[in-house]
């Protein structure tokens, strides 16, 4: 009895511990309703899985892998585009996606020296998958930020059974944030950053469609959570004393919607993705490397195909805007989780990067009449 007992006041000791999401807190961003879970995962077939490196004192990376849907990706291409805010990166897989406005591939997040190693086991996958004995060509995306002011990243500590785990592991429902998969070991606006997500489903008189968004935060700038100058009312900010390079790092950003859009509407819906980050403060500064990728699961392109057409259904121009509002809410909805639900890290030659303080944060919030009860 007293094992159980000391167990349950554990568990309560924990729970009141955890991290909470942005409306959780009573801070709710934007005019739209969330999906169910207020994440990618409520575009119908997205999964995310994720394999997450905390070793020792140096290891602090890991895995975040997107799947559009659940049949041979090579073989049912899905509509996407790519947009760059600030080339600073490594992004692998952008000419092909660019020039045939198609993915092929998962969507891999991890560190920037372990691009390679990612889009190799993306290559294992696909190849092993029944129905590509014959492919030859195969157009890995990954994406990365630099994590390396927590984590040994010159040790390439990501293999390729780790991406084929993420990938093996991915599941729709609940996404995990903060501090796992490519975000374990990164830093946003001087605070912990990491893995967030957050979605925008549309009222039925708007299209009735979802979109959601997942990020990896490893950038600065001047934070503002929902208009607030958090970031200025904290006192930690980019550039307060000096030139420095606080603001550097990246922010990989990838949205999905079940709307019928082409590949010239899902670049324009991921600009809107990028103002969503200018939202929090982002200054998509030198050093950073800020990309969007941006697909659709409501049409698929047949890889083998006797017709010499095909036929789709896209949104009209005009009806594109409800998304646009969409992307963008998610967006910094999704960046702001990624900063709340992470924890205090500590990693490699003793760096420790603190968690943004919640209490803190309420208090400046309050301050500004952005609480709701």
């Amino acid at each position: 009895m007293k094992i159980n007992l000391l167990a349950i006041l554990l568990l309560l000791t924990f729970c009141a511990a955890a991290q909470k999401r942005s409306r959780e807190l009573g801070i709710k961003i934007g005019v739209l309703s969330p999906g169910t879970m207020n994440a990618i995962t409520d575009v119908a077939g997205v999964k995310v899985g994720q394999v997450t490196l905390s070793e020792g004192a140096d290891v602090r990376t890991g895995v975040t892998a997107i799947l559009p849907h659940d049949g041979n990706l090579f073989q049912q291409k899905v509509m996407a585009a790519m947009y760059i805010g600030n080339g600073f990166g490594k992004l692998a897989g952008y000419s092909q996606v660019e020039e045939l406005g198609t993915l092929e591939s998962p969507i891999v997040l991890t560190n920037t020296l372990s691009v390679p190693t990612a889009a190799d086991a993306i290559i294992d996958w696909t190849l092993t998958q029944k129905g590509n004995e014959n492919v030859r060509s195969v157009n890995s995306v990954v994406g990365e930020t630099n994590d390396g002011y927590l984590n040994d990243i010159r040790g390439r500590h990501v293999r390729k059974e780790h991406v084929l785990n993420a990938l093996a592991q991915a599941v729709s429902g609940q996404v995990a944030e903060g501090n796992v998969g490519a975000g374990t070991g990164t830093v946003c606006f001087n605070w912990k950053g990491g893995i967030g997500t957050s979605s925008r489903k549309l009222p039925k008189n708007l299209g009735g469609y979802t979109v959601g968004v997942l990020v990896q935060t490893n950038f600065g700038g001047v934070l503002k959570v929902n208009g607030v100058p958090v970031g200025e009312e904290m006192g930690k900010y980019a550039f307060k004393e000096s030139l420095d390079k606080s603001s550097d790092g990246s922010c990989m950003m990838v949205v999905a919607t079940d709307a019928p859009l082409d590949a010239r509407n899902l670049k324009r819906l991921a600009k809107r993705v990028f103002m969503g980050m200018a939202q929090t403060g982002g200054i998509a500064s030198n050093g950073s490397g800020d990309y969007v990728i941006a697909f659709s699961t409501a049409n698929r392109v047949l890889h083998e195909t006797s017709e010499s057409t095909f036929s789709a259904s896209y949104l009209h121009n005009d009806y594109v805007s409800p998304l646009f509002l969409a992307a963008m809410e998610s967006t910094e909805e999704a960046i702001i989780n990624s900063l709340l639900m992470a924890r205090t890290s500590e990693g490699t030659q003793g760096h420790k990067v603190e968690e943004l303080p919640e209490d803190k944060l309420l208090e400046i919030m309050r301050k500004y009449g952005r609480l709701k009860q």
